[in-house]
């Protein structure tokens, strides 16, 4: 009678991702609960035109996270072909950490969305919030695919512009810190006096 053993667990992330994946599942439940008994009509409410309704918050949120992807999944790859690796502490640039910083809310500085990154006016509440949920669980896969590398060297570019340069590392942090500021938004518009009541 020969022995079977289980499969080992895989290793856990370093503490930076691990961080990270705590950071995205607290953006998922945070999502869930502001969301939660919305319809399509408050879900594209406007308090006046020009701003932002919750819809165009999310929306937004979803189409950044998504033009991210492709860039964060080419440079993982390439990081990896490269042998860049990495143990923490990581060494992150004052540039990037202030970048983070203005991300997190309340907002104490307004910047125009790029053309890139504006939503569409109108969205259906469930699909906007599934699309977001999707995003939360495939960030988190790239976060595990970056386990490894040294988050503070390997850069990532912008799709908004080749100019920008960000660490892999500050790049999660950015998206997260992002994503709370406008779902800090969504939540201001709900608390509005003039939010439609069901």
């Amino acid at each position: 009678m020969t022995e079977t053993t289980a499969p080992a667990a895989a290793a856990p992330l370093v503490a930076d991702l691990q961080e990270m994946e705590r950071q995205f599942e607290a953006l998922k439940r945070e999502a869930r609960e502001l969301l939660e008994g919305i319809d399509d009509a408050q879900f594209n409410w406007r308090p006046e035109p020009g701003r932002w309704s919750m819809a165009e918050c999310i929306a937004h949120l979803n189409v950044t996270g998504q033009s991210f992807l492709p860039a964060l999944d080419r440079r993982i790859r390439e990081a990896h072909a490269e042998g860049r690796r990495g143990a923490p502490p990581f060494r992150y640039t004052l540039f990037g950490k202030l970048v983070v910083r203005s991300m997190e809310p309340p907002a104490r500085f307004k910047f125009k969305a790029p053309k890139l990154f504006v939503p569409q006016p109108e969205h259906p509440r469930a699909a906007a919030e599934s699309a977001f949920m999707t995003l939360q669980d495939q960030l988190i896969a790239r976060l595990r695919a970056a386990d490894g590398l040294d988050l503070g060297r390997v850069k990532v570019v912008s799709p908004a512009s080749r100019l920008l340069k960000i660490s892999l590392g500050q790049v999660f942090q950015l998206t997260a810190a992002h994503e709370r500021r406008h779902l800090y938004q969504a939540r201001q518009l709900k608390s509005h006096t003039a939010f439609p009541r069901s």
